[in-house]
């Protein structure tokens, strides 16, 4: 009963479109609603796109479409996101021009300490010794997310959304390749095939799911009931909160979540990191995610290529350098803006950029990061923080979504690693997202910005993004799963359709670059040999990778249509609705 009160307020105020405290930033004018009256959505997953598209086909909002695809993907995708994890989503109103950034990032629960990732002796234990511990599993925010956008920006009601997922857990889906493979991958080196209730889930018989088999998931079902009944207190109380609290208490390296942690959870609206390009204005996520960064690039990219980035081997080298640069300040100064002074604004300023792109590295080097400080105010700050590891989510997702109106929504969500920490709660998987965190808290004495801290989110590199064009109409929304590989795969699909004038599915499948450090990372498969051979020429040592896990879902508007594209090297489709009836816009 008490869950039931504490959702009807919500409950009645999505019932009447109302709408909740928002830190907006307004572009101006507003978009116009999107071409030929079309809903369009592109996800992961084509289970989840039928989602998407059934809620438009209800006149659903972008909002209503993400978070219904997103219930289903926590479902068939459960290596990338789902309930048990936590995302950031940028959000459009066509009708006031306004863009919202929602945090649902996973918080350290009061347990956590700033050590706790380090042995006895002191030194970091082992990356995936710290994935498998109860210790590495966050406060789950998926639910606090969806119930923050929809409050805002929903049309539908609120248990509508989940009965695509309810339907599909019951019934059964179909199990993908990727699912199956990456199955046997990480079973090789993680606990996935032994902890009980992933080996039973994943590997019934002791043999990975095959692929094209019927998996139901009754647990992830009744999850969603309670959550469509009673909204994000079904969830954060009850026996699924119980069940959460359980799985983060097992060994090894148990955990303490408790209850109070979980009551304390909240999904924060923030103000997005918006600045421009080539005449567009790009926004994304704010901190603990990384927007800023890729704001910085493209200011960075701008000054490097002044009349447009050229798909030629300078070209790409400015790119590169760009990125060296900018992955350099995030990793310097990115964290939880809550904890931690973040100076955004200095990092995107324009006098600030037209310094530090004087710092461009030699090819053959690694960027420094510069010191915003120093160069706006006189007053250095970059010892401040110690430079410290370079984490990131690799079980991750995106989604971008226009509806009718003109609304849109780009969400990229995470577990971290791959199945998260490998272990199960109510049907779905538990995070490990605190490994986001810097294990090592100082180095030589000085903090490191991105140390853990109860209360804290981690440091992320997830970046959806929307770009408006000249005019102030929506043009653009992308995003990318990819651990810290997010930035340049989300930067490449931008300069792909603003710089090099490809539809969105070309520059999608161009090849993937990441100059996160040295070596630069080049899909080989994809690349052109005499880009390999120019760069290597200028100095840049390759690492000629093979297969990388981009995810871009991208959306791009032009006055009679809307584009879209979804990565090849994931298992995703676009689907489009017709509207012919004029839904409500939230």
């Amino acid at each position: 009963m008490r869950a039931l009160l504490l959702w009807l307020p919500l409950l009645i105020a999505v019932g009447c479109g109302a709408e909740v405290s928002e830190d907006v930033t307004a572009i101006t004018p507003p978009a116009a609603p999107s071409p030929l009256g079309q809903g369009v959505i592109t996800a992961a997953n084509p289970y989840a796109v039928e989602a998407g598209m059934a809620m438009l086909r209800q006149g659903g909002s972008a909002v209503d479409a993400a978070i219904a695809a997103h219930a289903v993907l926590g479902l068939v995708e459960p290596q990338s996101s789902g309930l048990g994890g936590g995302g950031f989503m940028i959000t459009y109103r066509a009708r006031d021009g306004a863009v919202a950034a929602i945090d649902g990032r996973e918080t350290a629960p009061a347990s956590a300490h700033p050590d706790m990732f380090l042995d006895e002796e002191g030194a970091e234990l082992g990356f995936i010794q710290r994935v498998q511990s109860g210790r590495a599993i966050g406060v789950p925010g998926t639910i606090a997310l969806y119930a923050r956008a929809h409050a805002s920006l929903g049309v539908l009601p609120w248990p509508d959304l989940f009965a695509p997922a309810i339907h599909l857990a019951d019934e059964g889906f179909k199990v993908s390749p990727r699912l199956h493979d990456l199955l046997i991958r990480i079973s090789r080196f993680t606990r996935l095939d032994e902890n009980p209730a992933t080996a039973e889930y994943f590997f019934p018989d002791g043999e990975p799911l095959p692929i094209g088999s019927l998996r139901r998931n009754p647990d992830y079902a009744d999850t969603l009931r309670r959550v469509a009944e009673f909204g994000p207190a079904g969830f954060y109380e009850g026996p699924v909160a119980q069940q959460i609290i359980q799985g983060t208490a097992e060994e090894p390296r148990p955990g303490v979540m408790t209850q109070a942690d979980l009551d304390g959870y909240e999904a924060v609206v923030r103000q997005a990191v918006c600045g421009p390009y080539r005449g567009y204005r790009v926004c994304s996520m704010p901190p603990p995610s990384s927007g800023v960064a890729l704001v910085a690039m493209l200011g960075l990219l701008e000054r490097l290529t002044p009349d447009g980035m050229t798909d030629t081997v300078e070209g790409w080298s400015a790119f590169i350098d760009a990125m060296k640069l900018g992955y350099a300040d995030r990793d310097h100064y990115v964290a939880d803006a809550d904890f931690v002074p973040v100076p955004v604004a200095d990092l995107i300023d324009p006098a600030y950029l037209d310094a530090h792109v004087k710092a461009r590295p030699k090819a053959a080097s690694a960027a420094t990061p510069g010191d915003p400080g120093a160069v706006l105010h006189g007053k250095p700050i970059i010892e401040r923080w110690a430079m410290a590891g370079i984490g990131g989510d690799s079980g991750t997702t995106h989604l971008s979504v226009i509806d009718a109106q003109g609304n849109a929504v780009a969400f990229t969500a995470s577990v971290e690693f791959a199945f998260g920490s490998q272990r199960m709660a109510a049907g779905f998987i538990l995070n490990n997202e605190l490994t986001d965190f810097a294990a090592t808290p100082s180095i030589g004495g000085v903090p490191v910005a991105n140390a853990v801290a109860p209360g804290k989110r981690p440091r992320s590199s997830m970046t959806p993004a929307l770009v408006f064009d000249p005019d102030g109409k929506l043009f653009m929304v992308t995003g990318s799963p990819g651990g810290n590989s997010i930035i340049a795969y989300t930067l490449k699909s931008l300069v792909g359709v603003i710089d090099l004038g490809l539809d969105a599915q070309r520059a999608v499948d161009l090849p993937n670059i990441i100059a996160r450090g040295l070596p630069v990372q080049i899909e080989h498969e994809r690349a052109d040999p005499n880009l390999l051979s120019g760069l290597r020429e200028q100095g840049y040592p390759i690492d000629e990778r093979g297969g990388e896990n981009s995810g871009l879902h991208t959306l791009v508007v032009y006055p009679d249509r809307i584009d879209g594209a979804a990565d090849p090297r994931r298992e995703g489709s676009v689907g489009r609705v017709e509207i012919h009836a004029s839904p409500v816009n939230p």
